[in-house]
């Protein structure tokens, strides 16, 4: 029945330990999921989008809040859904027709009707002739339709799909993403209702039927919008562009006065602002390209279709040109400040003593740089200071933060690295900074 409620979350939050310390991976999450909807979960890497669709599908029990199915709790793996993995996960040893045929097996499908479902779905999603092929035969798109035919074969109400083309090729993905649409919008498939995470907006523009966008630290719902456009859409549509344009606006944000942009250091009042999972060269391309364009304010869809980089990583590289001062965001557009435009015209020299200034600033650096100043030779391990910083994040979120801050430095010459013996030295330029901090 249209409109009937699939799925509920309720409240859900996640929350994983390390020592005596608590992280929200979500928190405080309420979703609903309706008969005849295709929902997307769409944003930045980090934000538990994946930790949700395990939610849902009963692979992992939330720390707080339930769960519910036609209005029953959940409670253990949910037999309406399956899940589509962002890498194919089919077994090499097995044909394509065995790997569709053994999750009927598994769901105690008879054995004599097991080959012709699986041989009808293989004709469905366009493998028809390769049912004896191998999956190293196959192509990606051709591995990931496989997956597709495996996770329908039991006739799922509700699929679920993790970035299920984010392992493809551009080509094999937008060929990919028009037959899923054209069996769910044809009826082709028994499923009710599908749940996608994605970090592409355009892909989930183009696909879904409603967007909940979600933010991290912690992951939480921070917009809802429903995609009122028909099928097949144009993505050259003024109302398509607009939608994607909202959206770029809302995971993008609006840059803030320093003091809250910045946020604060490890351990002190208030949230730490952490790095974003960039390189230099990101940060340097980014502002290199806004300084040489005519425009001075840039429109951050359009950026991405420009630079041809996926919006996930885009987000994240004008986040640090944001988070440096190189460059303000609103509304859905990128302006460079005369910091920015002195960055990209300075000297190679010039600028690193540029980015150096600005390092000094952020509060993680401050951070680090006075833990420098106080060991013994202004040396630390690594080991250090990742174990400080896992105080505050997760061991694997801590190991991403040092990675990006020891580039970040020794391209700023404030700290130097030795990797063979895992130690950071305070450089003369982070010394004379860290000794104004310790004033």
């Amino acid at each position: 029945m249209a409109d009937e409620v699939l799925v509920q979350l309720e409240h859900i939050s996640q929350v994983y330990r390390s020592g005596k310390r608590r992280f929200y991976a979500v928190q405080d999450v309420n979703i609903t999921i309706k008969d005849g909807e295709f929902v997307c979960l769409l944003g930045p890497s980090g934000s538990g989008k994946s930790t949700l669709l395990r939610i849902v599908t009963g692979l992992q029990a939330p720390t707080e809040g339930r769960v519910l199915y036609r209005g029953e709790p959940l409670r253990g793996v949910n037999p309406h859904a399956t899940i589509v993995f962002q890498t194919f996960a089919l077994f090499p040893w097995l044909t394509v027709q065995e790997n569709v045929e053994i999750a009927l097996k598994a769901r105690g499908v008879p054995r004599n009707l097991r080959t012709p479902r699986a041989l009808d779905l293989l004709d469905r999603v366009g493998l028809d002739g390769f049912e004896t092929a191998y999956p190293r035969e196959l192509s990606g798109g051709m591995r990931q339709k496989v997956g597709f035919a495996r996770a329908m074969a039991v006739e799922p109400e509700l699929l679920c799909l993790d970035e299920p083309f984010s392992a493809l090729d551009v080509l094999s993905a937008e060929t990919l993403r028009g037959e899923l649409l054209e069996l769910w919008t044809g009826g082709k498939i028994p499923t009710r209702a599908i749940l996608m995470v994605s970090h592409n907006i355009e892909e989930a523009v183009f696909m879904a039927d409603r967007l909940i966008i979600m933010d991290k630290n912690p992951g939480r719902v921070v917009a809802e919008i429903p995609v009122d456009l028909p099928h097949p859409r144009q993505r050259k549509s003024p109302h398509f562009i607009a939608l994607v344009d909202k959206v770029y606006g809302i995971l993008a944000g609006q840059t803030q006065p320093e003091h809250i942009e910045l946020g604060s250091a490890p351990g002190k009042p208030g949230t730490t602002r952490w790095l974003p999972d960039v390189t230099v060269s990101d940060i340097v391309g980014l502002v290199e390209y806004l300084d040489e364009s005519p425009n001075q304010t840039h429109d951050i869809y359009q950026l991405a279709e420009e630079l041809a980089v996926d919006s996930d990583k885009l987000l994240r590289v004008i986040e640090a040109v944001e988070l440096l001062g190189f460059a303000t965001v609103a509304s859905g557009d990128i302006t460079l400040t005369p910091l920015g435009e002195a960055f990209s015209e300075a000297s190679i020299l010039a600028r690193k003593e540029i980015f150096a200034s600005r390092l000094r600033r952020l509060p993680l650096f401050r951070w680090l740089l006075e833990m420098l100043r106080r060991a013994e030779g202004h040396r630390l391990p690594v080991d250090v200071v990742q174990t400080a910083l896992a105080l505050e994040l997760p061991p694997e979120e801590a190991e991403k933060q040092l990675r990006t801050m020891v580039s970040w430095g020794r391209y700023g010459e404030i700290i130097a690295y030795d990797d063979e013996e895992g130690i950071i030295t305070l450089e003369p330029a982070g010394e004379t900074a860290a000794e104004m901090i310790g004033a």
